[in-house]
């Protein structure tokens, strides 16, 4: 009778196991799936305090590291959820390491500091704000409130649990328009928009190895944007009920209209961009319903377009 001798088999070399694994369907399949780009909502919302809806925010998350994009009230605490509710190691507070400001109002930056801060002694990296003319002066004054809080924890805490005495310190990063940052994994490019009285204020086209995402940031009705948003996986756009500020006073309907894109607008952005889904984010509904706003978009545009809600992923 036949037999084996199974100890006379010498092992596989350990290269030849590695492409083995990385060359079959599972793991080709596996370490697509973890290099796809992810983009988390975490906060849709405007300053009108809202129950369900943070302050703007959006997280693009590339190869391992989150890219987060304005940091509005309760941004924290919703990538807090994110990091819970999808398993993304990336977006633990502090571990986020970069943040970008489209303008300096209040809904768009109140959680820097609440980044910043937030375990900051345990920070392996600290966070760097890229943003418009002001930011500097702004982050350098918070950096200043921060100190008062980490001087007194620091006298309480142990060294050795202690990674980064000055962790909390932000870097701030003032940028125009063009690339503001750049490595292997993300290309952001910062672009002007129109909103209103504040100058300057900023979109980002986000680009990775699988993805574009354009945010507009706050901004009225803008060609510029549209063609920066041309082919785009994702446009995340702002918006507001025009049917419904047309019944608002004359002089909020200025305010608005010159600060602001209604659903009528959005349509016509997306119908020079063509991308191939339109999010509603940063919503000022003025009693409409998300049906109503996402069917005046939808009078004039045949794409896909949704209305986000906080934690929402694509």
């Amino acid at each position: 009778m036949l037999t084996k001798n199974y100890g006379s088999l010498r092992p596989l070399p350990p290269f030849f196991l590695l492409l083995v694994v990385f060359c079959s369907p599972f793991f080709s399949h596996l370490a697509t799936a973890q290099a796809e780009t992810r983009v988390i909502i975490l906060g849709t919302g405007t300053p009108v305090p809202d129950a369900n809806r943070s302050g703007p925010g959006v997280a693009v998350i590339t190869n391992g590291e989150a890219y987060v994009f304005d940091a509005g009230g309760g941004m924290v605490k919703k990538a807090m959820q994110a990091w819970s509710k999808y398993d993304l190691a990336e977006l633990y507070p502090q571990d986020i390491k970069y943040l970008f400001i489209t303008h300096l109002h209040s809904d768009h930056i109140h959680d820097i500091a609440e980044l910043s801060g937030h375990r900051w002694w345990g920070r392996q990296q600290r966070l760097s704000v890229y943003g418009p003319k002001g930011l500097s002066e702004y982050v350098g004054h918070m950096n200043d409130m921060l100190t008062i809080e980490a001087d007194i924890r620091a006298a309480g805490t142990p060294e050795q649990l202690v990674t980064d005495r000055h962790g909390y310190l932000a870097n701030a990063t003032e940028i125009e328009d063009g690339i503001v940052f750049s490595n292997q994994d993300i290309t952001v490019e910062a672009f002007t928009v129109p909103h209103g009285e504040i100058r300057p204020a900023f979109g980002y086209r986000v680009t990775t190895a699988d993805k574009t995402i354009v945010i507009s940031g706050d901004s009225t009705y803008s060609e510029a944007l549209a063609e920066k948003a041309r082919g785009a996986d994702i446009l995340i756009h702002e918006v507001y009920s025009g049917d419904q500020l047309s019944r608002q006073s004359e002089f909020w309907q200025d305010y608005h209209g010159h600060s602001h894109t209604s659903g009528e607008q959005v349509a016509a952005i997306a119908n020079i961009a063509k991308p191939d889904l339109v999010v509603l984010y940063h919503i000022l509904f003025f009693n409409a319903s998300a049906e109503d706003i996402v069917g005046e978009v939808k009078r004039t545009y045949d794409g896909d377009v949704v209305m986000a809600n906080d934690l929402d992923m694509f």
